[in-house]
């Protein structure tokens, strides 16, 4: 920027800055005159099938038995590893018989989201309805091949709050940030209204372990039973709102050939060997021959979905009707322990306070989140860091997961969340040994105040202690845990080769990453986080 006003001189500085101006003001006006969503006149309506319906599937009969054995419980199976989250997807779509209804905040044009959306449009083939819910703001570069599937029978694609201008998509924000800010994180996916997967991830080769890059850490939850009935309402609520857009009506119609394109990319995919070790779990995993068997081992508990009405994205919706609004008596009734997992840790003085009395009156609470260096947004750890010292004094343990793996660096696809060596995702924690939560709900101002989000909150002491029992063995071990030394100040501390290692500061990182998250923290954008 210097080097740029030396050269152009004050006068040029100026110009540029009017120019600027001018550029955003013709842009507004342009967009504004485009930027009226359409219709939904005359919009398809589709109800849900009937208990009978889906319980004469091949899953429904299965399943249905298993349930009569514990009635009022669902059947739950942590899906920790990337692999067999992203099998459990695949195959439960493959043998799918009536109905198929997919709803999430990103689906990325890669690998397993081409392999996931072929599955989807094989059961639309086989006379299955497909409904396919995404967020707008998470489908880069699928336009045109959603479109296209979209005039495929038995297959509907629906964009929750679109953008109207498609490119550049950012450039919306100009005439409709407000609206905009709101986005859809919810994630789940049903199958012949039997079996569902809620939990963190979304779709793509970052969730399921399919890259050399960033891998998320993360965690699902399948459930059979009564929940699954909640979730099914809750799709159709969303599917049926007025910010759920047919994708014909937003986006243009597909070029020439997008299908015949499409279904080449497929079919190089299915025999490209780098997609070797997903063919293979796809041939080893038993995750519907075991529900169809009943031999699936699961956990049977009572499960309840927590989520936020759809209406929350026009940002009206009063207090009380929110998911955070539920879990606040969840909170407040903790006695012993607490255990929070969140990608994306941003507390506010008030949220700070509390889990501080919450530690002062006994409870032990313990919290993972990112490290800077395994954050993939500087402005949210920035958000967490302001506050990181009052939680610490209050008696609260931090552990920070590292970018590089456990103790050797290595990556592992095991563990309760997945991968190590990769950025956290997974949503979760534990209250007193009885209860955990698995969604789609960060702890923060984002997630509580702005997008919609969704969970189950589980009674299962086995899965609960299962949490404690990562904290006390496992994570130790794999992450930094954050201290304060005599004099206050921050230090990090993490066992490598045997030794333990400490950290004065931010792990992993630059000077310039950390000067850039102490800039940010000065910056009143909390509430965008």
């Amino acid at each position: 920027m210097k080097a740029y006003m030396r050269r152009v001189g004050p006068i040029g500085v100026v110009a540029s800055g009017i120019l600027l101006i001018v550029l955003i003001v013709i842009s507004a006006l342009v967009l504004g005159s485009c930027s009226s969503l359409p219709s939904l006149g005359d919009r398809s309506v589709t109800t849900l099938p009937s208990a009978e319906q889906a319980n004469a599937t091949s899953l429904g009969r299965a399943i249905q038995s298993r349930v009569i054995e514990h009635p009022g419980l669902d059947g739950l199976s942590p899906l920790g590893n990337p692999l067999a989250a992203f099998a459990s997807r695949m195959l439960l779509a493959r043998h799918a018989e009536l109905a198929i209804d997919a709803q999430y905040y990103i689906w990325q044009n890669d690998t397993t989201g081409m392999l996931l959306l072929a599955e989807l449009e094989r059961a639309a083939k086989r006379g299955v309805r497909v409904r396919l819910l995404l967020d707008d703001n998470g489908i880069s570069g699928l336009d045109n091949t959603l479109v296209a599937l979209a005039a495929e029978p038995n297959f509907e694609v629906r964009l929750f709050n679109p953008f109207t201008w498609r490119h550049p998509k950012w450039a919306n924000y100009i005439t409709a940030f407000p609206r905009l800010n709101h986005r859809m994180h919810n994630k789940s996916f049903t199958v012949d209204g039997q079996a569902s997967i809620v939990g963190g991830r979304n779709i793509g080769d970052t969730y399921f372990g399919a890259t050399d890059g960033v891998l998320f850490a993360d965690l699902d939850v399948l459930a059979i039973g009564p929940v699954v009935a909640q979730v099914s309402l809750e799709f159709d609520r969303y599917w049926s709102s007025d910010l759920a857009y047919p994708v014909d009506r937003i986006v243009s119609r597909p070029t020439a050939g997008a299908l015949a394109d499409f279904h080449a990319r497929v079919a190089k995919l299915e025999i490209d060997p780098a997609t070797s070790t997903y063919r293979q779990t796809l041939a080893q995993d038993r995750v519907v021959l075991s529900l169809l068997d009943k031999t699936m081992a699961l956990t049977w508990a009572h499960t309840q979905m927590l989520s936020d009405p759809p209406e929350k994205a026009h940002g009206g919706k009063a207090q009380g009707e929110r998911l955070i609004d539920d879990l606040a008596p969840v909170f407040a009734a903790t006695d012993k322990s607490l255990e929070l997992v969140s990608p994306y840790l941003v507390l506010r003085a008030t949220g700070t306070r509390d889990l501080g009395a919450m530690s002062k009156r006994g409870v032990d609470v313990r919290v993972l989140t990112n490290s800077l260096a395994a954050n993939d947004v500087a402005a949210v750890h920035a958000g967490y860091a302001k506050r990181r010292k009052q939680l610490l004094e209050a008696g609260i343990k931090l552990y920070e997961l590292p970018a590089s793996g456990g103790p050797s660096g290595e990556r592992k696809l095991t563990g309760p969340f997945g991968s190590s060596g990769s950025s956290l995702h997974a949503k979760t924690f534990a209250i007193d040994g009885q209860r955990l939560f698995i969604g789609s709900f960060n702890f923060d101002p984002r997630s509580a105040n702005l997008n919609t989000e969704m969970g189950f909150l589980i009674e299962s002491p086995m899965l609960a202690q299962a949490m404690h029992s990562a904290f006390v063995e496992e994570i130790p071990l794999r992450a930094y845990e954050v201290s304060l030394d005599a004099d206050g100040r921050l230090h990090w501390l993490r066992e490598e080769n045997g030794k333990m290692q400490r950290y004065d500061n931010e792990p992993e990182t630059t000077w310039s990453r950390r000067m850039m998250v102490r800039l940010l923290s000065a910056l009143p954008i909390d509430w965008l986080l």
